[in-house]
């Protein structure tokens, strides 16, 4: 057990360990989105359960992938290559959860527009969406970014318990913020459209990344941040039109 805590009096190992729960938020930001989103289609009454079931899951395949540590740092190392490209199996999951997340945000931002077609639509019934199926969804895109996640941990330090600690902290908040930003998206119905916008980002950056293109994360969070103020800004205007009509007609 003394172990596990040998790191308290290494200065070193809190500026890791800081750095590393801020990392795994961020990295949350995106499981946490397509949670959300996923959760608001399903009735009232099993979207909280759904949502601490996804955020759950993400907690058990990290933990379960750190105890396997030394298999998951293989997976960097290349299986086979194609047109001149080394693929490892780190690479094939991120195209498959890329192509996945392009797919999904594709078809829901389709049902979105498309006035008639209600069928599938966020904005439409939820009845039509069953709580099995979002749970598979939320589940194998919780495995792409838990892979993700793990191998982030394992490039910034090798103590194991640094790494527990991140991973509990990071879905910690995530499940004290699922709620929140899950009612804020489905009360804004502009949040959703740019919420599948990220999501397609977010996609095609993990096809990039499992191609062997390097994507920096400030430059895809930045991006996500400026939508996000313009949003803000754009809701507080039409909140201040609203105002001044009611005022009007008094």
């Amino acid at each position: 057990m003394a172990e596990w805590f040998s790191f308290v009096n290494d200065p070193a190992a809190w500026v890791a360990l800081a750095t590393l729960v801020v990392m795994e938020i961020v990295l949350g930001i995106d499981n946490l989105i397509f949670i959300s989103i996923l959760s608001n289609k399903l009735p009232e009454e099993q979207r909280q359960r759904a949502r601490r079931i996804g955020i759950s899951l993400a907690l058990v395949l990290r933990l379960g992938l750190l105890s396997l540590v030394s298999i998951i740092v293989q997976l960097t190392e290349p299986v086979f290559s194609a047109f001149g490209q080394d693929f490892s199996w780190r690479d094939i999951i991120l195209l498959v959860g890329g192509f996945f997340l392009v797919w999904k945000a594709t078809k829901e931002i389709h049902h979105t527009v498309d006035v008639e077609d209600t069928k599938d639509n966020m904005m439409g019934r939820a009845a039509t969406t069953t709580f099995a199926s979002v749970i598979v969804q939320i589940l194998l895109l919780d495995l792409v970014f838990s892979v993700d996640s793990i191998i982030t941990a394992v490039g910034m330090t090798d103590d194991i318990t640094i790494m527990v600690i991140a991973v509990v902290s990071a879905v910690t908040v995530m499940l004290l913020a699922a709620d929140p930003l899950s009612r804020f998206i489905g009360n804004n119905p502009t949040i959703v459209m740019l919420a599948l916008s990220f999501l397609l980002m977010i996609g095609m950056t993990l096809i990039a990344e499992g191609l062997g293109f390097h994507v920096p994360k400030g430059y895809i969070y930045a991006a996500m941040a400026f939508s996000g103020i313009v949003e803000a800004l754009n809701m507080l205007a039409r909140r201040a039109r609203k105002r001044k009509g009611g005022a009007g007609a008094h």
